[in-house]
């Protein structure tokens, strides 16, 4: 059995790992909760919901979770674990909204209105990110290869990539009562900067809110 993360190789990710990433998305956003975010938003199966993420992942229009935002960690070449790194200036915003509109177009999927009014109760716990901050964002390790080291690898690997693209600080949100990954950033010079609760996101997602942690890349 593998146990050292240097057995790892580290790659940006391609239209080749779109399924992954979309299990990556869809697992990072239940958190340490039993549904997150896309289950909300679309319901179904996980095989419904991992069909769907896996065309969001590979829309035209870029956003932060397209596929090619991610890093992946691959144990003997099968995807292992992964995370994203973007600019809030040139992947936030309305980048999102428009390729669903365009993942929908291909699926067939119609939105739904209450669905998406629970599910966009996340909005009330979103934090500002300072200009030109490095966001880390949707981080997942497969169980069956968690332990290993391997986020530690991508971590180093993508804070790395926020500097030579130019940034001098790195932003990461948690869930409040996620205490697992709120101490594995803090491992990597992650601290709390701010703090957001609120009871409309808690009524449906079944935490109080989420922590805003940051750290220098100089």
């Amino acid at each position: 059995m593998m146990t050292a993360a240097t057995e790892a190789r580290i790659v940006e990710a391609g239209p080749e790992h779109a399924r992954f990433v979309a299990w990556v998305t869809l697992a990072a956003f239940r958190s340490h909760l039993p549904l997150g975010m896309w289950d909300y938003m679309f319901g179904g199966s996980d095989e419904d919901l991992l069909d769907y993420l896996e065309v969001l992942t590979m829309t035209e229009q870029r956003h932060w979770v397209h596929h090619s935002l991610f890093s992946i960690a691959e144990v003997e070449g099968t995807p292992a674990a992964g995370l994203s790194g973007f600019f809030e200036e040139t992947q936030g915003g309305d980048g999102l909204p428009l390729a669903i509109q365009e993942a929908n177009e291909k699926t067939g999927r119609i939105a739904d209105p209450e669905r998406l009014g629970r599910a966009m109760t996340i909005r009330n716990i979103v934090m500002q990110h300072e200009p030109g901050a490095w966001v880390v964002e949707s981080v997942a390790t497969h169980p069956e290869f968690r332990r290993r080291g391997l986020v530690d690898l991508l971590m180093a690997e993508m804070l790395e990539r926020g500097r030579e693209r130019g940034a001098t600080t790195a932003d990461i949100g948690v869930f409040i009562g996620n205490d697992p990954a709120q101490r594995a950033y803090e491992k990597h010079g992650f601290r709390v900067v701010d703090e957001k609760r609120d009871a409309a996101f808690e009524a449906v997602y079944g935490t109080p809110g989420a922590r805003m942690m940051r750290r220098g890349l100089g």
